[in-house]
């Protein structure tokens, strides 16, 4: 069993797998006649195949145990998959780069401090939501349209926070 210690989540860190969707830190610039600051573009989403198009979701997830065991990771070849928490949520994300198979070498784990988001890039590995301390709620943005956009690898890993 590959065994993990989940690190803070940064941008830097993550980049090889998706996008950090946090306002801290970022730009912005005035909208709605100054009443409100948007910070634009923080994420990219992809819809891949004919037909595609982004949907929205809301994600209601159940708060998982630590250390965390996971059997596998499933990945979305044809688009982006973003998770934002809508009530400061923590979570752990496991990941892994894009490619037909899974280099255990390769695997992450990092937690979110409540306020971040995460985009995963198409086709990059990751573990199902996993919510810590209490129910959470996401905003949800994947892909939607014709053609399977979700494949599943065995892989035993255990995550614990340091």
């Amino acid at each position: 069993m590959l065994e993990l210690i989940a690190r803070p989540l940064t941008h830097e860190a993550f980049a090889t797998f998706g996008d950090v969707i946090d306002s801290r830190g970022t730009a912005s610039f005035p909208i709605n006649a100054g009443r409100t600051q948007r910070h634009h573009d923080l994420a990219r989403v992809e819809t891949l195949g004919e037909d595609a198009r982004p949907l929205i979701s809301i994600f209601v997830s159940q708060p998982v145990s630590l250390p965390l065991e996971i059997g596998h990771l499933e990945r979305h070849p044809l688009g982006s998959q973003a998770f934002m928490p809508l009530h400061e949520e923590r979570f752990l994300i496991v990941v892994a780069p894009p490619g037909e198979v899974i280099d255990s070498g390769q695997v992450c784990a990092f937690v979110t401090d409540g306020r971040q988001g995460v985009n995963y890039h198409a086709g990059t590995w990751h573990a199902v939501q996993s919510v810590l301390e209490r129910e959470g709620e996401f905003l949800v943005v994947d892909r939607g349209g014709p053609g399977n956009n979700c494949d599943e690898q065995a892989l035993s890993v255990r995550v614990s926070l340091s």
